[in-house]
């Protein structure tokens, strides 16, 4: 049975590396030819958009996915026609244009930030006075780890802010001044069944996921609750099958969404090491038709990615219930090359250790 998936990148690597003790065969379909998941699998080293790449990469296949959301949803589309393809297409297309994720929301009645499309100078400035400030800018598709946005605090900063990203379709957001940022990850199976991972709790710097928290401290059980309401009324809405993560900010006890990942998630990855089945894992019995794993998590851990360097290794496995993850990349500036999950009982033992691991990322040097 070949799996195949569009990109090869570190997500199509962990889902591999999990799926070959069920069985499992690979194919990717790949521009990049270092790709982390090239090593493991057949991979068809072509643009996702070539007809003749695109037959050959559908050939004989038992199921089609993908590990990256910005795969042209047209590619999609033709695969669907000819191989079962899950996360489907819809929500594919829905997850690239930031409009059209706020419109799910509105429609499924999920609260998000306030918004508006913005097409010129003029709507933005209309956009501000109805939202006001500060507010965020971003382009509606291509954007992600922090690129494609700016927040406008002042007015003074509409006109730069327009200059450097006018070029492509905008949404204004209303900025929340959020006490933290959550995210759900949820797994429905073809069959319908749902299963979902505790709340966690997430850092970013400069637009990039540092950390998570596996789970999330102080989270009441009508949090998660709804939480997980949120993520059923989208699984449902487009009859999903794999993985979805929804962003969220919480604010004085309420949830906004921020924005849904229709794939396996960064903030996901403490599963391989802290869960009973990891999410690579459940994607694959959910797109393949299995029965779902258990979403439980196994005591408490923390996830720390690892961004442009990678500290010595006999440093980071000495460190007790540590884990180390390496993705087979160059190390350069603002690149995920790896992570790092810490694994335990006594969540404040957990904090120290990770405080220790996090002075090892600290002293890495990352290539200039």
């Amino acid at each position: 049975m070949i799996v195949g998936v569009l990109a090869a990148g570190q997500l199509g690597r962990m889902m591999a590396l999990e799926g070959y003790p069920l069985g499992l065969r690979f194919r990717f379909l790949e521009p990049k030819n270092d790709a982390p998941a090239s090593w493991l699998a057949e991979t068809i080293e072509a643009p996702y958009t070539d007809p003749a790449a695109l037959q050959r990469f559908s050939d004989g296949l038992c199921v089609a996915t993908y590990e990256f959301e910005n795969v042209p949803v047209e590619s999609a589309e033709w695969i669907a026609e000819r191989v079962p393809f899950y996360p489907p297409p819809a929500a594919l297309g829905a997850a690239q244009d930031r409009l059209e994720e706020k419109w799910l929301f509105q429609r499924l009645s999920i609260p998000a930030p306030s918004f508006k499309a913005v097409d010129s100078l003029s709507d933005l400035q209309a956009a501000i006075e109805e939202i006001g400030l500060p507010g965020v800018v971003k382009t509606r598709r291509l954007g992600y780890d922090g690129k494609g946005q700016s927040v406008i605090r002042e007015r003074a900063q509409v006109e730069s802010v327009w200059e450097s990203l006018g070029n492509s379709a905008l949404i204004y957001e209303q900025f929340v001044p959020f006490d933290r940022e959550l995210s759900i990850i949820a797994v429905r199976s073809r069959h319908g069944e749902i299963a979902c991972y505790p709340l966690v709790q997430n850092e970013h710097r400069e637009g990039i996921l540092r950390v998570s928290t596996a789970p999330a401290p102080d989270v009441s059980p009508e949090l998660r609750a709804e939480a997980e309401e949120y993520a059923r009324r989208i699984l449902e809405a487009f009859e999903y099958a794999g993985v979805l993560t929804i962003e969220f900010f919480q604010r004085d006890g309420a949830l906004f969404a921020n924005e849904i990942a229709p794939r396996v998630h960064n903030s996901g990855h403490w599963t391989l090491d802290g869960a009973v089945v990891s999410q690579f894992e459940n994607h694959l019995r959910a797109i393949m038709g299995l029965p779902l794993g258990r979403a439980d998590a196994i005591g408490h851990s923390i996830m720390l990615n690892l961004i442009g360097a990678i500290p010595p290794r006999e440093a980071v496995l000495a460190v007790p219930g540590a884990h180390l993850h390496l993705y087979d990349k160059e190390p350069r500036p603002r690149r995920k090359v790896g992570h790092i999950t810490l694994c335990g009982d006594d969540p404040a033992e957990l904090r120290v250790r990770a405080g220790a691991v996090a002075e090892f990322i600290k002293g890495a040097v990352c290539p200039s």
